[in-house]
């Protein structure tokens, strides 16, 4: 009982500082770095999604944001036409996603991987427009809503902000995920097999791996992380069939700055830029939109292979 008592007298003395020095209520800028931290999940799974694909295919995925908003709207219809919960869905829906991404791949991107990168863009933002095409055309543009499963419902109020549980629950599942997905890729013999197909694929083959199947499966992979964040935003955003749209630039950013291909790079740069986002918000609300780019356009000017990047 001791420890507990020591800890919120210690944030007590660190909120009077801030409102001290900032003139800015500690509840106002826990609040917004809160909202930071958030966006900076959807950030990281996204850009995270958007680096192993491009990192072991060479394919800028332009679908990306419409397979974020197919990951929500698959959760939403589970439940509405088959009674099927949140717990499931989040299993169940990244798997859809991730299978209508294999299929992307094995009849349309595969034809591509001999051309410039410029082609297989072009391809999935057109995909991209008929996936958001097709959903505006069935359930317009007003929206769903999703409600927070019960058991996530409510939250805690500490002594310098109220913290709701299922914020917490994204904070905690994108972490696990993407530094999961990270030590995968950099620390598993699997993701040496991945790494390595990508930079000499007629010598792993001739170690007997099946290399166009692991790059399937990579895409599916890749595409099943933008399902899952799809799966976590629902019970937070409306749900409408452009979610994805002006996210995906924002996501786009996140890679370049991060580092295009660099798995790390997409992780830090994602929650780094969801938290300056939100400490914009407090002191200079009129840039928060524009501050990423701003940083974007920095970083290429300073290092163009962005912060985690391999120079060439």
């Amino acid at each position: 009982m001791l420890l507990p008592s020591r800890f919120s007298r210690m944030l007590e003395v660190v909120s009077a500082m801030i409102m001290d020095l900032l003139g800015i209520p500690p509840q106002v800028l826990f609040g917004q770095l809160l909202i930071g931290l958030i966006n900076g999940a959807f950030y990281a799974l996204l850009s995270l999604g958007l680096a192993v694909i491009f990192g072991m295919m060479n394919v800028i995925n332009f679908t990306h944001g419409a397979q974020y908003m197919l990951g929500a709207f698959v959760t939403w219809m589970l439940l509405a036409y088959l009674g099927i919960g949140y717990w499931a869905a989040l299993v169940l829906a990244p798997i859809v996603v991730g299978l209508f991404g294999i299929v992307i791949e094995r009849t349309m991107l595969k034809r591509l991987y001999h051309l410039d990168h410029l082609y297989g863009l072009l391809l999935t933002f057109g995909i991209a427009l008929i996936v958001e095409g097709m959903f505006r055309y069935w359930y317009g543009v007003s929206g769903q809503r999703y409600a927070i499963p019960a058991e996530l419902t409510g939250g805690y109020l500490l002594s310098f902000m109220f913290l709701p549980t299922y914020r917490a629950w994204v904070l905690v599942v994108s972490i696990v995920v993407c530094f999961g997905t990270w030590y995968a890729i950099e620390r598993t013999r699997l993701g040496a097999y991945l790494r390595a197909a990508t930079e000499n694929p007629t010598l792993v083959r001739a170690f007997g791996i099946n290399v166009p199947l692991m790059i399937t499966l990579t895409y599916g992979f890749g595409v099943a992380l933008a399902g899952i964040a799809g799966v976590l935003a629902a019970p937070i955003y409306q749900l409408t069939p452009l979610m994805g749209q002006n996210l995906i630039i924002v996501v786009f950013a996140v890679v370049v700055i991060g580092g295009m291909g660099s798995i790390l790079g997409a992780i830090i740069t994602g929650y780094a830029l969801g938290l300056l986002e939100g400490l914009t918000k407090v002191f200079y609300p009129e840039a928060a939109n524009i501050v990423i780019f701003v940083v974007m356009a920095v970083v290429l000017l300073i290092r163009p292979a962005g912060l985690f990047g391999r120079e060439k």
